[in-house]
């Protein structure tokens, strides 16, 4: 930018343009990106200065050292801050296949990477962060689980493939944090394989070692027998990191939305259930019903055949005052008469005290069975009254998405505007900048 401002001290309509210009494509971009080797450096709009102050010498090596630690631990602020709130948004367990998940394996590597001494070979100059990784289990023996587990999987055949095995397995074990502090607190040995201003080496990799520290409240699983982690490309992507405000509400909104439909067929599949429930009570109260009424007509019968049992018992009573002189045979045969009625007379007794049990019996449960009714319909009605709420925020939900989704597409014409204004003032910077150098020169 200072080679673009002319020597003197008042400013011009120029200065002004390239000044103007310059903060548009800063705010569109959030980042300045430069590329040095295969490291990509960054810096945030705070970091930025339009004014031609003294700056460092960007040649200087320990210079450029120092603002890619900087950037990558900028990165992996961002892609750890984003991975854990996506996380706790989706609420279930991340996968190989989730960006965010992808993105923060991307930065950990470039930060692994960072100032790594060359090996030679006989294919040449190599470069793995394979070999700090190794280390890890003399240091911290839990870790020679997650180690061994990398040299047995069959599919990995390159030291970058087994370093972003390793990396997976640490995360699922929840103790990545743990094992890079471990790391970063043995610079005696690190020293091996990074140069002395490497992030694994400075402040940087312990404030990383720190943030990974919340990792550990997601959850992981991966299934690395299928996956090609030799030939993956680690290459960062900025759009993630770069989203504006209608676009983030837009997706906090899809997440919303999506609890809310699970929520409307939880209570749907629920309200089913408690249906197919009050059907079943119902047909046992009808067959309860149909019993006790087969029960209190047997138990009439029974009252009806007792009656006329002690009227047959007090018509023998009489007989046998009558005929109690006559002879000893016929008062034999009886008593034999007699005793049969009341041993018929007791087990219908017995019978009629059984059958009055049951009824009894009969009735609690059908009073237990209405009042479980009452419970149910009630409950019913509640749920109902719950699915309505949420159909009714339901549908205000889509109209706010519909009303997002208009505003998100003003949005992206008034970025594609900006875009294209911005390629115009960098064209004109150029002819200026090319105009301002014949100016020099004569």
């Amino acid at each position: 930018m200072s080679a673009l401002t002319p020597q003197s001290d008042m400013p011009t309509p120029t200065t002004d343009k390239i000044t103007q210009a310059a903060m548009e494509t800063i705010y569109l971009c959030k980042f300045r990106v430069s590329m040095d080797g295969e490291w990509l450096c960054l810096r945030e709009l705070d970091d930025i200065s339009l004014t031609p102050d003294h700056e460092p010498n960007p040649e200087d090596p320990n210079y450029l050292m120092a603002n890619e630690r900087m950037n990558l631990m900028n990165m992996a602020k961002l892609s750890i801050k984003g991975l854990i709130e996506s996380a706790l948004n989706l609420g279930r367990t991340l996968d190989s296949d989730y960006a965010p998940l992808q993105q923060f394996f991307v930065v950990m590597e470039h930060c692994l990477k960072h100032g790594l001494k060359a090996k030679k070979t006989f294919l040449g100059q190599n470069k793995s962060f394979w070999g700090p990784l190794e280390l890890v289990e003399k240091l911290v023996p839990e870790a020679a689980e997650i180690t061994a587990s990398v040299k047995d999987l069959p599919g990995l055949r390159t030291p970058v493939g087994r370093g972003r095995a390793w990396l997976r397995l640490a995360l699922m074990q929840k103790k990545l944090s743990e094992y890079m502090k471990a790391l970063i607190n043995r610079k005696d040995l690190m020293s091996e394989f990074y140069e002395p201003n490497a992030l694994m080496m400075e402040e940087e990799g312990a404030i990383i070692s720190g943030l990974l520290v919340g990792l550990n409240v997601i959850d992981a699983n991966f299934c690395m027998k299928g996956e090609d982690l030799d030939s993956q490309v680690g290459v960062i992507d900025f759009s993630m990191y770069l989203k504006e405000g209608p676009i983030a509400k837009s997706s906090e909104e899809d997440v919303q939305i999506t609890a809310i439909l699970d929520q409307k067929n939880y209570v749907e599949e629920l309200n089913r259930q408690l249906s197919a429930t009050v059907n079943n009570l119902q047909t046992k109260v009808d067959a309860l019903e149909k019993s006790n009424t087969k029960l209190t007509e047997e138990l009439a019968v029974a009252n009806n055949r007792i009656i006329t049992m002690q009227e047959e018992m007090e018509r023998m009573k009489d007989d046998s005052t009558l005929f109690s002189k006559g002879n000893k045979h016929d008062r034999t045969a009886d008593g034999q008469t007699l005793s049969e009625v009341r041993k018929h007379l007791k087990e219908e007794t017995q019978l009629r005290q059984d059958i009055e049990k049951e009824l009894e019996v009969q009735i609690g449960m059908r009073q237990e069975m209405e009042m479980a009714m009452k419970m149910l319909d009630k409950d019913v009605c509640e749920k109902q009254d719950a699915l309505a709420a949420l159909r009714q925020q339901l549908d205000d939900l889509r109209a706010l998405k519909h009303e997002l989704s208009f505003k998100l597409q003003s949005s992206d014409l008034a970025v594609k505007q900006k875009t294209e204004l911005n390629s115009r003032l960098e064209e004109k910077t150029n002819q200026m900048a090319a105009t301002i150098k014949q100016l020099e020169q004569r």
